[in-house]
């Protein structure tokens, strides 16, 4: 028993079908376009990563000034 309960021959079979139904230069172009989608989604979530960070930090510095600059206003006042 293989995945699912297909054996390896069936596999095969299904294998073989699709090479002969479509040939194996699309199958290699779906297959390069495919991979190129999938690097071009990992680059654009890793790039959105990057920037919530970098927002992330530019909010922390903001509050943290607001912070300071309250303080300080507190401190003239006394």
């Amino acid at each position: 028993m293989g995945i699912g309960g297909i054996g390896i021959w069936q596999l095969v079979i299904i294998l073989v079908i699709v090479v002969m139904l479509f040939g194996t230069k699309k199958l290699r172009t779906l297959g390069s376009d495919l991979g190129g989608a999938l690097k071009g989604f990992k680059t654009a979530m890793k790039d959105d990563d990057v920037k919530d960070s970098d927002d992330d930090e530019v909010v922390v510095k903001k509050v943290a000034d607001s912070t300071t600059m309250k303080s300080e206003k507190s401190d003239d006042k006394a």
